[in-house]
């Protein structure tokens, strides 16, 4: 088996090294910290836009995947030298560049979202993920590289904590049968990517030489309201219904005062006050990877942070 090579170990990072191990490949997982080690992942501390060190990392992978990003309020400052280090690692060693991107680089649109849209966001957070993947692509066909990037709307599942909508501001109340805030309109239909097909998505993209050269979209269920999936969590849990009350504008306003997460989402409030649905339509058309079902996903996610609040000794 390869040796393949994850940067970051969030949930998606997490969950695709955990992937690649099951199915026999060498997994080394590069963080700036560091982990201790776990049955087929080799976990390295390393400063991945130290480009020199990471080359010496990544050198005889098959596969370079880009899971990791920099803190949500410094994507501008701290993104383009950490995909310059990637794409430079990429071009050094002939690995394959499997980037993990999401929707921001569209931008406000009308309709459901496929990859032959334009990358036309105007904000600063889609600009700079559409600018990570343009170089990678204008390398990729200048032949220096070899790139791909897969595209995930929210996350959702397993593993999903502080940065998912449907995590750890929800799923705590949820199980408690309290109700919940949403950051836009709850009924506005939304498209969430399950972080076990996430990775499944970029382990098959990584190994298929005809999904290089472009982006493509997570297979992800069909898209539904804020309210309908604490529905669906909260009758999995047994304490439904739960009451989902849209979090007023002033006192998002005020709490933005005091945390750099909530103001940097004023760029993509949009996505929740309209329709924010994915087509991955093309990824389906050419390969294998299936969403799961809604249920299977709702079951395991309940699950989940069942068994996380009871070990931290929380009662849900």
């Amino acid at each position: 088996m390869n040796l393949h090579v994850v940067i970051g170990f969030g949930p998606a990072g997490a969950a695709t090294a955990r992937l690649l191990a099951e199915r026999g490949h060498t997994v080394r997982v590069i963080t700036r910290s560091g982990r201790s080690p776990e049955p087929g992942i080799e976990h390295v501390a390393l400063d991945a836009t130290d480009s020199e060190r990471l080359t010496e990392a990544v050198r005889g992978a098959a596969a370079l995947y880009s899971c990791g990003a920099p803190p949500y309020h410094r994507w501008a400052s701290e993104w383009p030298p950490l995909a310059s280090s990637l794409r430079a690692t990429a071009e050094a060693t002939g690995a394959v560049l499997v980037m993990l991107g999401n929707l921001y680089g569209y931008g406000p649109v009308d309709g459901p979202m496929t990859e032959e849209l334009p990358l036309a966001a105007t904000g600063t957070k889609g600009r700079v993920r559409a600018t990570v993947w343009e170089r990678a692509r204008d390398l990729h066909e200048q032949g220096r590289i070899k790139a791909v990037e897969v595209r995930a709307s929210d996350f959702f599942g397993p593993g999903v904590t502080d940065g998912g909508h449907l995590a750890a501001r929800v799923m705590p109340p949820v199980l408690r049968g309290k109700s919940v805030s949403s950051l836009g309109d709850p009924d506005t239909p939304h498209s969430w990517s399950y972080v076990p097909d996430v990775a499944a998505a970029l382990a098959e993209v990584a190994g298929e030489e005809r999904a290089w050269g472009r982006a493509w979209h997570v297979p992800t269920a069909p898209a539904l309201s804020t309210r309908e999936m604490v529905d669906r969590l909260a009758t999995e849990a047994g304490t439904g219904p739960v009451a989902v009350r849209r979090l007023p504008s002033a006192v998002l306003g005020l709490a933005s005062l005091f945390s750099p997460l909530l103001r940097e989402l004023k760029e993509v409030r949009y996505q929740f006050d309209r329709p924010f649905i994915m087509d991955a339509s093309a990824y389906e058309a050419e390969f294998a990877v299936r969403a799961t079902p809604v249920d299977e996903q709702v079951k395991a996610t309940v699950e989940w942070w069942r068994e996380r609040l009871a070990t931290a000794g929380r009662r849900p």
